[in-house]
């Protein structure tokens, strides 16, 4: 299987956020966790972080015919980035939205994505990403 993993603007700032917890996460770290368990599951991943919805556009387009399934981070695109929901829906590929629960994410209204992915997971950090992958090949498998 192969997965896109998209990250939205400021889950890069996470360490910023869990200092403050103490929980000393980072996005490396989370993407390094993310890779491991791919890597036990073969899975082969492409991730992309970016606050550049541009960019976001430019890789689901280009990996649309490459990837079986999406992990998806929108953070605050999650209120207002429709022509990311219209890439999405047009490309017909089933994606699993992930949501930081607070304090490191502060969007708390419902996602304008909700209604084009197969499930909105929202978990601590450490945690998330694992359980979306969990979710999306469960679906690709049935």
């Amino acid at each position: 299987m192969k997965v896109l993993v998209l990250q939205g603007p400021n889950i890069n700032l996470i360490g910023v956020r869990s200092a403050k917890t103490g929980d000393r996460i980072t996005l490396d770290k989370l993407n390094s966790t993310l890779k491991k368990e791919c890597r036990e599951k073969e899975v082969e991943i492409k991730i992309l972080q970016t606050g550049k919805a541009y960019k976001a556009l430019n890789f689901l387009q280009r990996n649309k015919n490459w990837a079986d399934g999406i992990l998806f981070a929108p953070m605050a695109w999650a209120q207002y980035e429709y022509s990311l929901k219209e890439a999405l829906d047009i490309i017909q590929i089933p994606v699993v939205e992930i949501t930081l629960q607070k304090p490191y994410s502060l969007v708390s209204e419902s996602s304008i994505f909700s209604d084009i992915c197969i499930r909105n997971i929202e978990e601590h950090p450490d945690s998330v990403f694992q359980s979306a992958l969990n979710v999306l090949l469960d679906h690709l498998s049935t």
